[in-house]
């Protein structure tokens, strides 16, 4: 067996990957870990660096080899993506084959029409930037971060296609697109000799839009999905049980995906009850809204955020107790649709 030259600055655990269940993604050769880590937020370049790497660190010694990132991560935008190369360069350079890394681009770059959008010019020059940013010679998969409506479908595809033959990546994924859109954009990639590796959506106990239709195009096309947002954005975990907390999330006025106006006392109340079935089930409220979340087959693996290496830790523990009983699942079924 090859065995890395250790890096005296990191040495992973020898049992990272005795622990971590991986699924195939869709019909492909890839195995995905069922947990992935996201640096949407607390990766940027207003965060602590020794805190970004210590976190990293800490996935992949429990068995997370994927790392998701976007090229507007931060703040600010791009610093996400230089934060991450900054580990790569110091600690993970030696294990570049073991990791699974991804990025995005489609939402806002930089000023201008071509700053934006599903474009060729858009995707490509954002996959370059991306790949600077980070020091990497490649990423494992690239995604169109959105469907643009003002950009032909074929345009965008045809720049993935382009990305994965030209050996900026090695797969190509898409984010946020309907279920129509999607089963489009496979059948353009299929005839171009690129197929979808992967579809990213938001999916949680409180958003499961996927389920009207998307899971089945994937399931039958025999695409994966890395589901984001699994735990709402902190709201399906003990911080707001008893509401709002002082210094929270939801709390901050800035906040466009959770703030205090998501937070009603009708969804207090249902993430009260469901805290009782996971207190039944041992498991704290995040780890059974993780464990939920894996169990559609079409769930290849969810991201989880992290703001410290303790909540790392807690979010693995969840993949002890993925199995449900029909009583439990009746019951979240019945308290969500309350």
């Amino acid at each position: 067996m090859i065995t890395h030259q250790p890096n005296p600055s990191y040495i992973p655990s020898g049992s990272r990957y005795q622990n971590m269940p991986y699924k195939r993604c869709g019909k492909s050769g890839v195995q995905l870990p069922r947990l992935s880590l996201g640096l949407w937020q607390n990766f940027g370049e207003v965060d602590a660096f020794s805190n970004a790497q210590a976190m990293v660190h800490k996935a992949f010694d429990l068995g997370i080899n994927h790392f998701d990132l976007a090229n507007n991560y931060g703040p600010p935008y791009g610093s996400a993506e230089s934060t991450f190369g900054k580990i790569m360069q110091k600690s993970l350079a030696p294990y570049r084959d073991e990791l699974l890394i991804s990025s995005k681009a489609g939402y806002d770059m930089w000023p201008g029409p071509f700053g934006i959008g599903g474009s060729r010019k858009y995707l490509i020059s954002s996959c370059d930037q991306s790949l600077k940013r980070t020091g990497l010679d490649y990423f494992d998969v690239f995604y169109s971060h959105r469907f643009d409506p003002d950009t032909p479908l074929e345009e965008t595809m045809q720049a993935l296609d382009y990305i994965v033959r030209s050996g900026r990546a090695l797969y190509v994924g898409i984010s946020n697109y309907s279920a129509q859109q999607t089963e489009q954009a496979i059948a353009i990639l299929q005839d171009l000799g690129t197929p979808l590796l992967v579809h990213q959506p938001r999916y949680n106990m409180f958003d499961r839009w996927i389920e009207d239709g998307l899971t089945d195009v994937l399931t039958n096309h025999g695409v994966g999905s890395v589901v984001f947002s699994p735990l709402a954005q902190g709201f399906l975990t003990n911080k707001y049980l008893h509401g709002i907390p002082d210094g929270s999330r939801a709390s901050r006025s800035e906040q466009i995906h959770l703030n205090a106006d998501h937070i009603t006392r009708d969804k207090i109340a249902k993430v009260q009850k469901l805290n009782e079935i996971a207190v039944q089930r041992e498991q704290s409220l995040a780890q059974m809204a993780l464990a939920w979340v894996l169990q559609p087959q079409a769930v290849t693996s969810a991201i989880i955020g992290a703001s410290k290496v303790e909540q790392i830790e807690d979010c693995v523990s969840a993949l002890d107790n993925l199995e449900f009983s029909p009583e439990h699942l009746a019951g979240i079924e019945q308290i969500l649709a309350g």
